[in-house]
């Protein structure tokens, strides 16, 4: 770990607000309505980044400066063994200084400065990289975390706008994905645009809106999990292992304990979109991170997908085993990877259907119990991020 990363991805702080404002307007001023003059209107929006913080996310592009304590950190954290390690590590990267390279908001439909979503969808606003730092892939980066962050919310697409004149944001969301569509109440006046090289004034700016899919199912919503749900996660999970496994006491405990696992790592549940009935879960890392032993660099790993015994047949499963192959895509990964029980033949089938592989190089066996299992290893390649997000 001791090696740098050219940029990390994280929440914008308070203390940094004032910052992300002021890299937001360099980055509107070196776009194609930078010759415009600022509007009271434009001000106010750039300016409002508290209120986009509480009203959705406001995410950062960091370029950190070296510090050799926080490094030495970070290389003791993770010689201390993966998983929790790894979300130490994690915390520790956050606090090192550095400098802010770009910015990307999303927002909630329905919030002050939302002007396209509707429903549960996600607006993406004021994408914004420093004039010095563009060609280096971090608008990319910052429109894919911002993905991310919309499916942790369960949304079912991400909308945006940007203005005609703004060709390389178009080619970067049609890149990514994003189909020009025309949004209901379309004779709207048109405001700031999405993308932080947009409109800087009262002039009219023509522009073109986006949208991109992030569910392929009606039926089911993928998010993560509610401080009210861990206690049912944690019984979904032990009834879903118990139907067809003898569990130990250890590993009945460790199934239960949802709360930490959702306060160091990830836990998705995915539920009925008519009643909000949970239906299944699984456990993966945050960003940069690792939740089990198997994981290398350049790989994502997952725990404990659980189905409902009642839900199972609904497709639950395989829904969210779709959903780790494409948050390895969103972070830029290469494979997703995974140990299983070699009881769990119905686990092992589904991972088959969807392109798994044994990794046998990386099996090995563990003592549970009075008893000795054999865990199998699988993996899968992840495609590049580019193209559509929903399956």
């Amino acid at each position: 770990m001791g090696e740098a990363t050219a940029f990390t991805i994280r929440a914008a702080r308070p203390d940094e607000y004032a910052a992300v404002a002021a890299l937001t307007d360099r980055a509107f001023a070196a776009g194609p309505y930078g010759h415009l003059p600022v509007s009271a209107e434009r001000r106010a929006l750039v300016d409002a980044v508290a209120e986009r913080a509480a009203a959705g996310a406001v995410l950062i592009a960091l370029e950190h400066d070296p510090d050799p304590d926080l490094v030495r950190d970070l290389d003791l954290a993770g010689a201390a063994g993966r998983g929790r390690a790894d979300a130490a590590a994690g915390r520790l990267l956050e606090r090192l200084p550095g400098r802010i390279l770009g910015t990307v908001s999303l927002l909630h439909a329905g919030s002050a400065q939302s002007r396209l979503a509707v429903g549960e969808e996600a607006e993406l606003r004021l994408l914004g990289v420093a004039p010095e730092a563009r060609g280096r892939g971090i608008g990319e980066a910052l429109a894919l975390a911002a993905h991310e962050e919309a499916l942790t919310w369960g949304a079912p697409a991400v909308v945006l706008d940007t203005g005609t004149l703004n060709l390389p944001a178009q080619r970067l969301y049609e890149r990514l994905g994003y189909e020009r569509f025309t949004p209901a109440g379309a004779d709207r006046e048109p405001a700031a645009d999405a993308d932080a090289d947009a409109a800087a004034s009262d002039t009219r700016i023509d522009h073109v809106d986006y949208r991109l899919p992030l569910r392929d199912r009606d039926d089911l919503v993928i998010r993560l999990v509610r401080d009210d749900e861990l206690d049912a996660v944690a019984a979904l999970s032990l009834r879903a292992y118990e139907i067809a496994y003898d569990l130990s006491d250890g590993y009945r405990a460790s199934i239960a304990e949802v709360a930490p696992r959702a306060r160091d790592h990830q836990v998705w549940v995915a539920a009925d979109r008519t009643t909000g009935e949970l239906l299944g879960s699984v456990a993966t890392p945050r960003r940069g991170g690792t939740i089990s032993p198997l994981a290398q660099p350049g790989e994502l790993d997952f725990r404990l997908l659980a189905v409902d015994p009642p839900a199972r047949g609904r497709g639950v499963g395989e829904a969210l085993t779709r959903l780790v192959i494409e948050l390895a895509r969103l972070r830029g990964l290469d494979r997703v990877v995974m140990n299983s029980g070699e009881q769990m033949t119905g686990a092992h089938r589904l991972y088959g259907r969807l392109g798994f592989s044994r990794l046998g190089e990386r099996e090995h066996d563990i003592v549970d119990g009075d008893r000795r299992i054999r865990l199998f290893a699988f993996t899968i390649d992840v495609p590049r991020a580019t193209g559509t997000i929903a399956a």
